[in-house]
């Protein structure tokens, strides 16, 4: 398998179904509209939805009903990168090679871009009730779908873990072994997991499964997170596409900065073979999720 191409592939086929969703750039809250479009066309990996399409499909889904949450997630992740670039946060002035939404639009456009993102995310993937007439996805999966992609975006969630995240960067607290979980655990973990879940979920997936499908994700997002880190001590700005080292210049605390570098390699390849093995065991084919989550490790942005 040639993953990049197969990536590519479903990177465009993403892409098409957020611009169905995005907004028009039209009437008195225009520039929002335009700086929201401009965060989501900046691009990124689509990780997110990606994980959600192919967890659906390898459950059987086949419907569109998917597509609407898939948008919806990315909208999340997007508000949140919007809001982590801003200067109260990381002060970032690019991403993905661009500037950054508030370096475009100005500090106050950048809060209401993120805001707006994210209310919109929950405006779309209520869409999905459009999408079926099946009465037992219409009153309970479609429901329990949108629960968990509003809990782990929330405070027991995302946010829940940047907030831990800013009170060790910004207030000096202490940070141990068990608050730096919680924070990648939160801060990027629960998005992956939410987006594996949901793709299982509207698929009719087992309690069981869910389980598993929770844990798998767990692991992705942490090894992503520290991958990320790590990146961000020896990957290549040009490749990144935002400066290296922002981490160490913000006194950010990171999985790098608690076990060294080394250690930190072995921790996302132990926690990716994990993941892939409990993949294996699902029927249906897993050859591209196995591809994909072994090629975010090795990652070089």
């Amino acid at each position: 398998m040639n993953i990049k191409a197969e990536i590519s592939k479903r990177t465009e086929e993403i892409n098409d179904i957020l611009e169905h969703y995005l907004p028009k750039e039209e009437g008195y809250p225009k520039t929002v509209l335009e700086a929201m479009n401009y965060s989501i066309h900046a691009g990124g990996k689509r990780i997110r939805p990606m994980l959600m399409k192919e967890t659906y499909e390898l459950f059987g889904g086949s419907e569109d009903v998917v597509h609407p949450f898939m948008a919806a997630m990315e909208m999340i992740h997007t508000y949140s990168l919007v809001h982590d670039d801003l200067p109260a946060m990381d002060n970032d002035m690019l991403r993905r090679g661009k500037p950054t939404t508030h370096a475009v639009y100005g500090e106050a456009m950048g809060i209401l871009c993120g805001d707006a993102l994210l209310n919109y995310a929950y405006e779309t993937a209520t869409l999905a009730f459009d999408k079926t007439d099946d009465a037992e996805v219409l009153a309970h999966i479609i429901p329990k779908a949108l629960r968990i992609l509003s809990v782990k975006a929330g405070i027991y969630g995302m946010v829940g873990g940047q907030v831990a995240d800013v009170e060790a960067e910004k207030m000096g607290l202490s940070l141990d072994e068990d608050k730096l979980r919680y924070i990648i655990d939160n801060k990027t973990g629960a998005l992956i997991e939410s987006s594996m879940m949901i793709g299982a979920i509207l698929a009719g997936a087992s309690c069981d499964t869910l389980q598993k499908i929770e844990t798998i994700a767990n692991n992705v997002g942490v090894a992503f997170q520290i991958q990320d880190d790590i990146l961000d001590v020896i990957g290549d700005e040009a490749v990144l596409g935002k400066p290296i080292g922002s981490d160490e210049r913000n006194e950010k605390p990171t999985y790098v900065v608690l076990h060294g570098l080394e250690a930190s390699k072995e921790k996302v390849k132990s926690l990716t073979e994990e993941a892939v093995d409990i993949l294996k065991g699902f029927e249906g084919d897993t050859s591209f999720l196995e591809e994909f989550l072994m090629y975010l490790v090795y990652r070089e942005k």
